[in-house]
């Protein structure tokens, strides 16, 4: 008895043992990962994934929500822009993705790129995007895009650079992208997108300039 209990402990003695720090860390991702769940499977059940889900601004990932004009305006010219069937991604710009899935209906398809987990509430329409890995994205939406609207999280040669790898690999057709203007001259090199009069703007004042950048001409669908 003496024996079997001694190979118990040291049996135990074998087993790794997580630091408290390790442990409440692992139980604060499975309570986000669980709630997540919860959210999507109520939405389900309640028919409401076209819903206008906006979580709060999480300025640790550089998310500035646009204001309701932004929106707005946004929205327009990508519904007139896109034909019937027609698919638009989205990179990193949540605020657009249910005001423009409720405008534009059965008669095209829109896909959220966002690195944010949070947005996996909208089930198939999210694809998981790092900025980072700029080429990390399915290979069946390779070049299958009729407009690319994108808006890099961070103002950095790095990310604009990058994320501009993403829209060359997504796009087929049309681009828009919204960016601070202190990155146009890095914009008009890498993919020679033409500065608009039309000036995006966020809820929350952000004290950099911010413009927009076409391959059309945003502002006459504009007006």
């Amino acid at each position: 008895m003496v024996a079997t209990s001694f190979c118990a402990m040291e049996a135990d003695e074998d087993v790794p043992t997580l630091s408290a720090e390790t442990f409440a860390a692992l139980q604060e991702f499975y309570a986000e990962q669980s709630k997540r769940q919860e959210i999507l499977v109520k939405l389900e059940v309640d028919k409401k994934l076209t819903e206008n889900i906006l979580f709060d601004e999480n300025w640790q990932l550089s998310q500035f929500w646009y204001d309701e004009k932004t929106v707005h305006s946004l929205v327009k010219v990508i519904d007139k822009v896109l034909d019937d069937r027609g698919k638009v991604a989205l990179i990193s710009c949540p605020t657009l993705f249910v005001p423009l899935k409720r405008q534009i209906g059965d008669r095209g398809t829109v896909t959220l790129l966002e690195y944010d987990r949070r947005f996996e509430v909208h089930g198939p329409d999210y694809i998981f995007y790092d900025y980072n890995n700029p080429k990390e994205v399915p290979p069946d939406v390779h070049h299958s895009y009729d407009l690319v609207v994108a808006d890099p999280p961070f103002l950095s040669e790095e990310c604009i650079t990058k994320t501009l790898e993403t829209i060359k690999l997504l796009s087929k057709d049309k681009i828009i992208l919204c960016t601070g203007t202190i990155m146009k001259d890095i914009v008009k090199e890498l993919l020679d997108l033409k500065l608009c009069e039309f000036q995006p703007k966020h809820r929350n004042n952000l004290a950099n300039e911010f413009s927009c950048y076409a391959n059309f001409d945003l502002d006459s669908v504009l007006s």
